[in-house]
């Protein structure tokens, strides 16, 4: 018989997740800002993975910040470069390189899926780790110090661009259809909670306010936006597709490297612009 001084049982969270508790979710687990995680469960990420280009944005301008600042005191088109692509590490504590080097190491391991996820999940960075990672990170810099030597603005609208981007990638990349590699982590919390839907509409909007941001620097600009961001999204997806037929599904490192690769074809190919 229960005792009439029972507590009461808990009550269940509910099916939808707030935009707060979202939010909260994307920037607690993507950046390093302060943001308290309210709820870990399906719904949260859901909502989270939605907003994951909102953390991009809050990346994206602290880290277009103090380029132009350096490029206003006299500094050179590299060196706010270097600048610029160093917050974004310093705002994700480094996982998203962590991720993109251990992702590298699993590919190039020529292993069975079961052993290049053992690879992938040890804390050493093996040799194609190291090659990647210095690759990707020279891309991102050069790509970027072009662009800064045309302008500061459009230097500060690439490296937010990149940002946004480079969140967007996993967005889509935790949509319906998309599994995870093994039952843990990130990968496995966010993998598959995204309606294809959503996850087009978002793409599709982020690219359309992409290239109006860019209008003030001309019709050319506006354009080069506009089609940086579906170009490095069709990167992301052909890295993501990847990886999921070579791990059986997804982690939270192929996370960081997608969105790594995205950032870095989008400066490329605003670079070219």
């Amino acid at each position: 018989m229960t005792d009439s001084f029972d507590a009461p049982p808990p009550t269940p969270p509910p099916d939808r997740a707030s935009l707060r508790d979202g939010v909260r979710f994307a920037f607690g687990t993507l950046t390093v800002l302060p943001a308290r995680i309210t709820r870990w469960d399906r719904p949260a990420a859901r909502t989270g993975m939605a907003c994951a280009p909102l953390a991009g944005l809050a990346v994206g301008l602290l880290a277009a910040l103090p380029g132009a600042a350096l490029l206003a005191l006299g500094g050179g088109p590299l060196l706010a470069a270097v600048v610029t692509v160093a917050v974004p590490a310093a705002l994700t504590r480094g996982l998203h390189l962590d991720g993109l080097a251990d992702t590298a190491d699993g590919l190039g391991s020529a292993k069975p899926a079961e052993d290049a996820l053992r690879i992938m999940k040890q804390s050493d960075i093996g040799p194609f780790g190291v090659v990647t990672l210095l690759i990707v990170l020279l891309v991102q810099v050069a790509a970027l110090a072009d662009v800064y030597a045309d302008s500061w603005t459009r230097g500060a609208l690439a490296a937010v661009t990149a940002a946004v981007t480079a969140r967007l990638a996993m967005t889509l990349a935790a949509r319906e259809g998309v599994p995870a590699a093994r039952p843990g982590g990130l990968g496995a919390a966010v993998a598959g909670v995204l309606p294809r839907g959503a996850a087009a509409a978002l793409a599709v909007g982020t690219t359309v306010l992409a290239g109006v941001c860019a209008l003030p620097l001309g019709l050319p600009a506006a354009l080069g936006h506009a089609l940086a961001v579906p170009a490095a999204l069709g990167a992301g997806e052909l890295l993501l597709r990847r990886c999921v037929r070579r791990f059986d599904g997804v982690t939270g490192d192929v996370f960081g490297a997608l969105a790594e690769v995205s950032a870095a074809t989008v400066l490329v190919l605003l670079s070219l612009g």
